[in-house]
């Protein structure tokens, strides 16, 4: 089965190819559910792999479980040598079920989404090649292989961010995360220069076996694991790199929901998790960096986040942040912890991505939560799940995400009760600002019946059919006309329900929001015979080399914190019912946090002003020194040249009687001046 495990990414390859050839003939609905059909079908294959390395594979211990596929030679070049090859492991395969199964499930979403617009085809285009880069990135068995991946999805955000690109703020939105990823693209580059440099290898096998063998040196091991992370740190949206991410919400919502939850913005965890030997064997300073940027991220998004206002920005620093939960896990050593949180916030992000797309599908195009209220009344189904996701994101047991963000915060406090203390001062707003989000959307008041009775005071709306509403697309370039905002009284049109296409991937991913943390419970074995117990023990050989070992008193008495932390949860959820819902305490949300700290405004004002004119002048000196330096060798080799060329008539007489003038001329010098003869 191994040997096939080259359909994984063949197939949504195979999708992209067919729709890009026939797409537009084939049409709406069909070019849409044949890109999910293939994406069905890698999910599939990753399944039965993964089956046959959990059974057949259990003799032959945890090592054997690594399976290395050699496609062709890809580049052969002196003594680099680079395989076109797939890795098959625990991690990569772990990998591949969550972004095939929820990719899967966003394509299928998608086909309801995305019902009306022009360029449907060309939609499922390049969310079939998004989903294909992202599995090489993740199946790659060397650097290159992945970097041929990491390329791949950013420019697949380049071209599903902006897709709308008949608006600026799109297409503005498309060239900031395209133009973010290059600085981290370039620590990535650098990163591989490197290790190649020092192993004569890209092969992770290669590469982590030296670190693990004491081939590579720590100076070296420091400088490569520094690179990666910056390389992360663009890919995975963390300071100073983050603020690509909020702006990509320009996107159709299946993108938001592609991008945060099942693709790209993961490849950062997944590349350090990888290449966690080396991190091991450089100096401690890294893994500390990587810790106190992760939950310095993570507190800043979550303090922006309590104060905005557009559904999907809410979710969009939610997703810096805990982007951030996961770096501080690496850094803290809890690489299981960090997998573990990216398959349970897979879930459950993805969940409230798509389940915010049904309310913007069911509010024509209304996206400030400010304009909402009292939807759970009509849209019963998206108002449950949606609910599902909050408590699992807000860190509320039994749910999902309660159990990998506990992890992780105990891996914080065993590396420093600093860190710990800002994980859960982060884990109260979370809770907070994600009750605020339920309450303004879900619950409090129906603020879109008062633009309803405006609207109908001022009698400039007609009428419309409600069955025709369900059938409009989502969030698109053109508002919703007067007949599709209205109903036969002239009012607004009431909210409804997405169709089943959309809500049966909201329904699928609620379960998985719920019983997700069971991969990970302490105690519970998952697998028959006791192959695999949880996921720790699945990925233990991958990072027993850079794993955290917990200290012994701590691990014993660790049930303490967990209780802190469900007490903060509740606290944060308390909190926000007292604002929002009971209207007990005035809402605080500072201008300067709804502005994001202004720290894109800075970033914007900086590189439109003094950065742009030191840029125009390294521009200058390129041209003129460097270029310059260039173009001058050239020009006086030119006008030396072309002297020379004077003498070059070809005309044989003309040769001869040079050669007479010379004779002459050595004759005088040896008569006149040598005095020989």
């Amino acid at each position: 089965m191994f040997d096939a495990i080259f359909l994984i990414p063949a197939f949504p390859l195979f999708g992209f190819l067919v729709n890009v050839a026939f797409g537009r003939r084939l049409g709406e609905p069909k070019s849409g559910l044949f890109a999910t059909a293939m994406l069905g079908l890698s999910f599939v294959v990753t399944a039965i792999a993964w089956i046959d390395m959990v059974t057949t594979e259990a003799g032959h211990g945890a090592g054997g479980r690594t399976h290395i596929v050699r496609l062709f030679e890809w580049m052969p070049v002196g003594d680099l040598k680079i395989d076109m090859a797939l890795m098959a492991d625990q991690l990569s395969i772990t990998m591949c079920l969550f972004v095939t199964g929820i990719g899967t499930l966003i394509h299928l979403y998608a086909v309801g989404y995305m019902h009306g617009d022009p360029k449907f085809s060309k939609f499922f285009v390049y969310l079939n090649l998004f989903a294909f880069s992202m599995l090489m990135l993740v199946l790659g068995e060397n650097l290159l292989v992945t970097f041929l991946g990491w390329e791949g999805v950013g420019t697949c955000s380049y071209l599903l961010i902006s897709f709308w690109h008949t608006r600026e703020s799109a297409a503005t939105a498309g060239k900031k995360a395209f133009v973010t990823n290059r600085v981290g693209d370039w620590g990535f580059m650098v990163a591989m220069f490197l290790a190649f440099g020092a192993v004569g290898t890209l092969s992770y096998t290669g590469l982590n076996a030296a670190a693990e063998q004491g081939g590579l040196a720590q100076s070296t091991a420091t400088a490569i694991g520094a690179m990666l992370f910056v390389g992360a740190v663009g890919k995975s949206a963390q300071l100073p790199l983050y603020f690509w991410l909020p702006d990509a919400m320009e996107g159709p919502t299946p993108v938001s929901a592609l991008i945060h939850a099942a693709t790209m913005v993961t490849a950062g965890v997944f590349l350090m998790t990888r290449m966690n030997p080396v991190l091991s064997a450089g100096a401690d300073w890294v893994p500390t960096l990587i810790a106190w940027i992760g939950v310095g991220t993570a507190l800043f998004a979550a303090t922006v986040a309590v104060a905005q206002n557009d559904i999907k920005k809410v979710l969009a620093y939610s997703t810096v942040s805990q982007l951030g939960y996961m770096f501080l896990a690496v850094g803290s050593g809890a690489y299981v912890a960090a997998i573990f949180h990216m398959v349970t916030h897979a879930f459950f992000k993805a969940l409230l991505f798509l389940g915010s797309g049904s309310v913007i599908h069911g509010m024509h195009d209304e996206q400030d939560m400010r304009k909402m209220g009292q939807l759970r009344k009509w849209m019963p189904i998206t108002a449950a799940t949606f609910l599902i996701g909050w408590l699992a994101i807000a860190g509320v047991p039994p749910f999902a995400g309660f159990w990998s963000k506990d992890e992780i915060l105990l891996f914080a406090f065993d590396k420093s009760p600093v860190l710990y203390v800002l994980g859960l001062v982060t884990a109260l707003l979370t809770a907070y600002y994600m009750t605020r989000q339920i309450i303004m959307v879900f619950f409090g008041e129906a603020k879109w019946q008062d633009k309803a009775a405006e609207h109908g005071a001022h009698g400039e709306l007609i009428t419309a059919d409600h069955n025709d509403l369900a059938e409009q697309p989502a969030d698109h370039t053109a508002q919703p006309d007067a007949s599709e905002a209205s109903d036969q009284h002239g009012h607004a049109a009431t909210p409804h329900e997405s169709p089943w296409i959309m809500l049966f991937p909201l329904v699928v991913l609620a379960g998985l929001s719920i019983v997700g943390g069971v991969i990970q419970l302490p105690g519970v074995s998952w697998l028959p015979d006791g192959i695999v117990h949880k996921l720790a023990d699945w990925l233990h050989p991958l990072v027993e080399g850079g794993e955290r070992v917990i200290d012994a008193d701590l691990d014993h008495n660790k049930s303490w914190l967990m209780l802190v932390a469900i007490a903060v949860a509740l606290a944060g959820i308390i909190a926000a019912v007292a604002v929002y819902q009971r209207k007990r305490v005035k809402a605080i949300e500072p201008e300067i946090l709804a502005n994001g700290w202004y720290y894109d405004k800075s970033i914007s004002d900086f590189m439109g002003g003094p950065g742009r004119k030191a840029f125009e002048g390294v521009a200058w000196v390129d041209r003129n020194v460097v270029d310059g330096a260039v173009k001058g060798t050239a020009k006086e080799i030119g006008l030396v040249a072309g002297l020379v060329r004077k003498v070059q008539s070809g005309y044989v007489r003309a040769y001869a009687g040079i050669l007479g003038l010379g004779v002459a001329a050595l004759f005088v010098w040896f008569i006149l001046v040598r005095g020989i003869l």
